[in-house]
């Protein structure tokens, strides 16, 4: 199956604990947590991604891109990167599908970042100023 953002949204709208609205070209999805993940799908891709914070939050960038390729195996099914949004680059995490993935594994991708996120905040938090 190939998915489109309706389908998806479909899928997600399955999940009791996720709220989830279609916003310009991507999924917004929400969990109790209130974390946001984005999910857009582009040829043969679905990507889900959440920001973390932004890079001009963070104490000591060399130290913390050190701890993200140092623990990036703690955080299965989930990579971090950095993004540019509105002129501002953030930390983001994220992962990718294949636009024929099965339902479960859409599910499972979503899941496993929502859970990476929490991990993520906190084990980056030290490198983080102006937390909220």
């Amino acid at each position: 199956m190939d998915w489109t953002l309706e389908s998806v949204h479909q899928l997600i709208s399955k999940q009791t604990e996720w709220i989830s609205s279609v916003k310009d070209d991507c999924l917004l999805i929400t969990n109790d947590d209130e974390i946001e993940i984005y999910l857009s799908i582009g040829g043969e891709q679905i990507i889900a991604e959440s920001l973390l914070f932004p890079v001009g939050q963070v104490t000591d960038s060399v130290e913390l891109n050190e701890q993200i390729l140092k623990t990036h195996k703690f955080f299965p099914l989930t990579t971090a990167g950095i993004v540019n949004i509105d002129k501002e680059d953030y930390y983001s995490a994220f992962g990718a599908l294949s636009s024929q993935s099965k339902a479960e594994s859409i599910i499972l991708e979503i899941d496993f970042l929502f859970q990476n996120v929490i991990g993520m905040l906190e084990a980056f938090e030290p490198f983080i100023l102006n937390r909220r």
